[in-house]
């Protein structure tokens, strides 16, 4: 298995069974995201050598308008794409092997949390993987210490709340807030 197939197969949100081929080449992959990771955490960085470093873990170019502060962490790296200005704060998990997208503009409060796996239900079968990807539409904004859970689309110009648990869609132009969070008001903006 290669990348593409991997992520042809995540993507399309086929399972991921406990011991296949693909769970295999998900921890191989892990492996490099973990040594990349350290590199990253492992000392200051530079804001140009954090945008080179979260290249090599994406695979792809990091505008330079993206901003990181590390410790950041993720499992897989490959399957998370960053879009133009964005901020991600200190402290930060990204479960991102079923694949995570934030568009422009978007701010990451410190702790939070993005997680796009959901192990099985059947006990029998608990190490089975279905992704679910995350989508956060351009101008959001995450507070501190926000859960994100698979499946789960921000809409543009969102504000969710710290410490919320993000279960349901979140509309554009919205705050919510909560566990699990709910709609509280609109913004009074369009993003």
């Amino acid at each position: 298995m290669n990348l593409q197939d991997f992520l042809d197969h995540v993507n399309s949100g086929a399972l991921v069974e406990a011991g296949s081929e693909a769970h295999a080449y998900m921890h191989g992959r892990a492996q490099e995201a973990l040594r990349i990771l350290a590199d990253l955490n492992g000392s200051y960085r530079t804001p140009e050598e954090v945008r080179d470093l979260l290249s090599q873990l994406t695979g792809r170019p990091v505008d330079e308008s993206v901003a990181l502060f590390p410790p950041f962490y993720s499992e897989f790296g490959q399957n998370l794409r960053l879009g133009k200005g964005v901020f991600i704060n200190i402290g930060c998990r990204f479960q991102d092997t079923g694949g995570i997208t934030i568009g422009d503009g978007s701010l990451i409060g410190h702790g939070s949390t993005l997680t796009t796996l959901n192990h099985g239900m059947d006990p029998q079968r608990r190490g089975d993987m279905l992704p679910a990807p995350i989508v956060i539409g351009q101008k959001v904004w995450l507070g501190a210490s926000v859960t994100v859970v698979p499946g789960i689309t921000i809409g543009d110009g969102a504000v969710v709340g710290a410490g919320a648990v993000v279960t349901k869609d979140v509309p554009a132009n919205t705050i919510v807030a909560g566990v699990p969070a709910r709609v509280i008001r609109e913004t009074g903006f369009e993003a």
